[in-house]
């Protein structure tokens, strides 16, 4: 008998035959939502709560006919896909832990088509950057393994070009018309993500967050609640919390784009995942 050793590997077991019965997305489900994840680091693949989350938020909705994720760790413009192949291999873009995240293997089907649709999206003055060989990093790996984790949806990832909401607004403009073709566009940050102000105790899981994630947390839920993205949109001058919640923007600013792919931006959004994890608030939310 082969050992269950890891939470990973529990939620694994447990969801694998859920997610091969999950039904496909079909024109008369109607769009997709877009969504917005707060990812983490790698050991949230040892967070079961997160897990069952994450997975039974993916279980209520129609499976994919594909995914395009932007996440918090590519920055760069133009504006740039990842590889589109069969077997898009992952990037281990983080440091200091254990040794069985750095081997943890996603293979998802060919995005060949869902690249040349986005690309198609996009205006003259926009070139779109194929880069063959760059591969899926752990901002679109991470929350995927766990939504589906057969790998039988194909996913493209796309590059945050600017950190500009009124940009990122008009980027997933753009991209609204795929969810209208089952396509599922994810904004992958985090709501809080101040990590050289966390102490010892918080990455430990020893401490309670921090007050200037809770504030900012607390701030955002409301603004978004009232669909007030003015206000989101000056999170620089606005925000309690700054800048310790986003010393630097990359995790947040995702967010814009997910709106953007909205049927109205400034609709009331719910929360659908929320709590923090080592002092960083984890809310996550999907807009119709």
């Amino acid at each position: 008998m082969v050992s269950i050793q890891y939470p990973l590997d529990r939620q694994l077991a447990a969801s694998l035959p859920l997610s091969a019965a999950q039904p496909v997305w079909t024109p008369q489900d109607g769009p997709l939502p877009s969504l917005y994840i707060s990812h983490g680091a790698p050991p949230l693949l040892d967070d079961e709560r997160w897990m069952r989350e994450l997975f039974g938020w993916a279980q209520s909705l129609p499976k994919p006919r594909a995914v395009l994720i932007v996440s918090a760790h590519w920055e760069s413009a133009p504006l740039s896909l990842s590889g589109a192949a069969e077997g898009t291999p992952l990037v281990y873009d983080f440091g200091g832990f254990e040794q069985r995240f750095y081997e943890m293997t996603y293979r998802t089907p060919d995005a060949t088509a869902l690249a040349a649709q986005v690309a198609a999206l996009m205006p003259d003055r926009e070139p779109v950057h194929e880069h063959t060989s760059r591969g899926l990093d752990h901002g679109a790996w991470v929350p995927l393994k766990v939504m589906y984790p057969a790998g039988d949806v194909p996913v493209l990832q796309m590059s945050i070009p600017t950190h500009d909401p009124a940009r990122l607004l008009e980027l997933g403009r753009r991209l609204r018309p795929l969810r209208e073709e089952g396509v599922l566009v994810i904004g992958s940050g985090f709501m809080t993500h101040g990590l050289p102000f966390l102490t010892r105790q918080h990455w430990m899981q020893q401490a309670g967050p921090p007050s200037w994630s809770v504030d900012f947390d607390a701030w955002a839920a409301d603004a978004l609640a009232r669909g007030d993205v003015d206000t989101l949109a000056a999170f620089r001058d606005k925000a309690p919390g700054m800048p310790y919640a986003h010393p630097t923007v990359e995790h947040y600013t995702p967010l814009f784009v997910t709106l953007g792919a909205a049927e109205r931006a400034d609709a009331p959004v719910p929360t659908t995942i929320e709590g923090y994890f080592m002092g960083l608030s984890k809310r996550s939310l999907q807009v119709s």
